[in-house]
């Protein structure tokens, strides 16, 4: 083979590293993909950058083609074509400012993609960010270790690469050596459910379902919980005869729930946590960024069609429940970067990150999401309560 030829597969086969071993699940693994910007800066031409970004991105979101298949009740075929598609702002961003001239333009190119890729409307599919690595390299450091991950990131794509790579290995093993889990909050527990796949989805506001899960929270505040953290779609679609349930369920035993159900009106709905007591119920957050095409279709109101969820890209980054300030994330909102960091502006006492993964069996999604939940909360030294169905 010849050396050009070897060079680019080896670029290529780090980018599929970077994102298969960097998004495995594990917050810690978030560490490695500090080394995809190098890959992506030392990349021939503007194909091979392309090919890198294209490797590392679906490797990373390996998952989704199952996932979606399985969403979709689909064929794989379906599933693969979405992949690709999410990919491609990915790709696209990083083939447009990637440049064969060295000195300063190319870390000057790469802190505007690491930008764009942050906010919407490329952040919208930022996937497989390798800001995440923040959590990773420099946990409790909050804003401090966001920026020196950024600066290394940077620096990664300059001459001084061996610099900041050892950098980077140094505040990998000083976070290895120190690891522990995000902090809970004293009162506060998440509970995670198994109820059904897309048969049922229809299904979890009946009254059985409901009862089942009225059931763990009462269970939760026997055993001292004052705030029971239920996933997404816990609740279903969420009417005045669901409040009035949970209100009466939850009387006299002193427990504050926090749910995940769905605000429907005459055009499209609202993904949306409440809090409820047995006193009162109050919608506290409506979530920022659903998951696109199987919840956010924005197209369809160009074709007069409704039925989508709603996109509150920066409504509400936080919320208050009896005093704590929370940091909600539900799902996707795990997955990409802007939504936490917003939150984060507004100091909050606790990340409360929920999801409904029952089409995630047999993919990395779900570990991922927790994985994310976890780096952002050690990053920011934040306590963090997390509950999902699967």
């Amino acid at each position: 083979m010849r050396p050009d030829l070897l060079g680019n597969f080896a670029l290529v086969a780090g980018g599929v590293l970077t994102g298969v071993v960097g998004w495995s699940g594990h917050p810690l693994a978030f560490g490695l993909a500090i080394a995809f910007p190098a890959l992506w800066a030392r990349s021939p031409t503007r194909l091979v950058a392309a090919m890198v970004a294209a490797a590392h991105f679906l490797a990373a979101s390996r998952g989704l083609p199952i996932g979606a298949a399985t969403f979709f009740g689909s064929g794989m075929s379906a599933g693969i074509a979405l992949w690709f598609a999410a990919a491609a702002s990915f790709v696209a961003v990083h083939t447009l400012f990637w440049t064969v001239r060295r000195g300063w333009r190319r870390p000057i190119r790469y802190a505007i993609v690491a930008i764009l890729m942050s906010v919407p409307p490329f952040g919208i599919v930022g996937w497989a960010h390798p800001i995440t690595a923040a959590g990773a390299l420099f946990p409790g450091l909050g804003w401090a270790g966001l920026l020196a991950t950024f600066l290394l990131l940077i620096g990664m794509t300059t001459r001084a690469m061996p610099v900041a790579a050892s950098i980077v290995m140094a505040a990998f093993a000083w976070s290895v050596a120190t690891h522990a889990p995000a902090r809970q909050l004293s009162g506060w527990v998440g509970v995670d459910t198994e109820f059904g796949g897309a048969p049922a989805r229809s299904q979890f506001a009946n009254p059985s379902v409901q009862m089942e899960t009225i059931a763990l929270v009462r269970e939760a505040a026997g055993k001292g919980a004052s705030v029971v953290v239920l996933p997404e779609s816990a609740a279903g679609l969420w009417t005045p005869t669901v409040e009035r349930l949970w209100q009466a369920e939850l009387r006299g035993h002193g427990v504050t729930t926090l749910i995940g159900g769905a605000l429907v009106d005459s055009g499209g709905y609202d993904n949306v946590i409440v809090a409820v007591s047995g006193e009162r119920s109050d919608i506290i957050y409506r979530e920022r960024m659903p998951v696109p095409v199987s919840m956010w279709r924005p197209w369809t109101s160009w074709i007069s069609e409704t039925g989508g969820a709603r996109a509150h890209f920066f409504d509400n980054p936080v919320a208050e429940i009896d005093g704590v300030r929370i940091a909600p994330l539900i799902c996707y909102e795990q997955l990409i970067v802007w939504p936490i960091l917003q939150s984060m502006l507004h100091r909050p006492d606790v990340i409360v990150a929920t999801g409904n993964g029952w089409w995630t069996d047999g993919t990395n999604v779900f570990v991922i999401q927790r994985a994310s939940a976890e780096a952002w909360a050690r990053l920011f030294d934040v306590p963090l309560v997390m509950a999902f169905n699967r």
